[in-house]
């Protein structure tokens, strides 16, 4: 730890400053100068205005590196945390790309500076080790979010989701701060690393039992995992696009990461075991259940879905059931193998919702049927969905088959002596080849099945379709040259390490 002057403090947090104050110029530009052209003109200025918000944060950090820990772990500054909080920027300006083509508000200035409001919320949740900071980064995250769901005011279904996910929402704030207060309690210190040192014991405190459980509860909600996901499907169908994507991809890496560091430091102590045949209470064999249940349902009900949106909704239950296997094993190779997955998920996802965008905006809908010929009618658009499923599947040579591959074997390692996780990983691979079904029922009706009759060519907004296509690139790239993200995160649970 050490003490810093307030100038220094506010080097170390200037790529948040900015964000924010890019998220104050574009309410000022949208106010002043834009409000009374079209809503599409308001959106590409305004998103020029945020990305290049993003951009400067993010040349900043890669020109000035720095590293810190002050005020008792409340701000962790390292290569590592400036990496994620880059690629947290880099998911944003996708967001806000695909969104240029909406008209869904006329709201444009506030609905830009909440993605940004979030995207800083992010970057502050993954750059603590204090639970303090910890819980008000997650509640700035969680608010924006709320109300971004909420933003299209003539759909019935995005205020129903709002709600839903409001009210979920707050009923897990109160479980997260119960847990972390008895933790505080336990540990009088709100340090992570502080808090396992006091706690740790040659058995575990009923106190800390339940402290964990509710914490567990808390963060379940935020990356939808079974049994707390009820509210994800409708937001996922209901919120505007963008919205969607944006709670299941950046806020879904801060959320899995921020739950990685406070089980896995702030519980150290209280693992227990999940391995077969040498059950021991304690918070793994939670994560495990919570793992194997994730991956079982969100799989499994995805087949029966009839909208994509709701499609991508159970699938990100299965792949937040898949990224959890991380924290069962918790070792430094699992933790690298969760930001690859984590962020190639990521990326994915954006560009699957980039394409139902484009297709809602053009058919007026998001049903299976409504992608029926969609391979004649937008053949790019197509192609770079084609590559978003298969990804998501786990097909070769894609960046998802490396992530699901390295996590797996990262999984196994945790038990290299008796493979005691071995019925984890087999249990997510049977279930993997399960989720490939109803991706290729996408992709039946975009390449088999035949358009309506009347039906004439896609013209794909130009921003969107070279948004869409570079993430395409860019989940091929990681795939065939996984290195190129690796090669940056040498020791990568050093993130969480001073």
């Amino acid at each position: 730890m050490m003490a810093v002057g307030y100038s220094a403090l506010l080097q170390l947090v200037l790529p948040e400053v900015i964000v924010i104050i890019a998220s104050l110029c574009v309410l000022a530009v949208d106010l002043l100068i834009v409000r009374g052209m079209e809503t599409r003109t308001r959106f590409t200025v305004g998103a020029v205005v945020s990305c290049i918000g993003c951009t400067t944060a993010i040349v900043w950090m890669l020109i000035a590196p720095q590293q810190a820990n002050v005020f008792d772990g409340t701000l962790v500054i390292s290569p590592q945390t400036q990496l994620v909080k880059i690629a947290l920027l880099v998911l944003a300006i996708f967001v806000i790309l695909i969104s240029i083509e909406s008209t869904f508000t006329p709201h444009v200035g506030e609905y830009l500076a909440l993605i940004l409001f979030a995207t800083t919320g992010m970057m502050f949740l993954v750059s603590s080790q204090n639970i303090l900071l910890i819980f008000i980064s997650l509640e700035l995250l969680s608010l924006s979010l709320y109300v971004l769901a909420a933003f299209d005011k003539r759909n019935a279904q995005s205020a129903e989701a709002a709600l839903k996910y409001f009210l979920f929402g707050g009923g897990s704030a109160a479980f997260t701060l119960f847990g972390l207060s008895l933790v505080y309690g336990l540990s009088g210190s709100t340090n992570l690393t502080r808090i396992a040192e006091a706690t740790k014991g040659s058995s575990l405190d009923p106190l800390l039992a339940v402290a964990i459980v509710m914490t567990v509860i808390g963060f379940g909600f935020k990356i939808a995992a079974v049994p707390f996901h009820f509210w994800a499907p409708d937001v996922y169908e209901g919120a505007p696009t963008s919205s969607a994507a944006l709670i299941a991809s950046s806020a879904k890496v801060a959320g899995l990461l921020i739950f990685y560091q406070v089980m896995v430091i702030g519980f150290a102590g209280a693992e227990g075991s999940s391995a077969w045949g040498s059950y021991v209470p304690g918070w793994i064999p939670v994560i495990a259940v919570v793992s194997a249940l994730s991956i079982v349902l969100g799989n499994l009900v995805a087949i029966t879905q009839i909208s994509v949106r709701r499609l991508i909704a159970y699938s990100a239950i299965a792949h937040v059931g898949y990224m959890l296997l991380a924290l069962v094993s918790h070792t430094e190779q699992s933790f690298g193998a969760l930001l690859y997955y984590a962020l190639t998920y990521a990326l994915t996802t954006i560009g699957a919702f980039g394409v139902v965008a484009v297709v809602e905006a053009k058919i007026g809908g998001d049903k299976l049927s409504d992608f029926s010929g969609l391979s004649t009618r937008a053949p790019v658009l197509s192609f770079c969905m084609l590559i978003f499923l298969l990804s998501l599947a786990g097909i070769p040579p894609l960046a998802g088959f490396f992530g699901k591959f390295y996590l797996f074997t990262s999984t196994l390692a945790g038990e290299p002596n008796t493979f005691g996780l071995l019925w984890l990983v087999i249990l997510a691979i049977a279930m993997s080849a399960v989720s490939l079904y109803y991706y290729l029922q996408v992709l039946k009706r975009i390449y088999i099945a035949d358009p309506p009759a009347e039906a004439g060519p896609i013209r794909t907004p130009i921003v969107s379709q070279v948004a869409i296509c570079l993430i395409a690139l860019t989940v091929v790239l990681l795939g065939c040259a996984p290195n190129l993200l690796l090669g940056l995160l040498p020791h990568a649970i050093q993130l969480y390490r001073f």
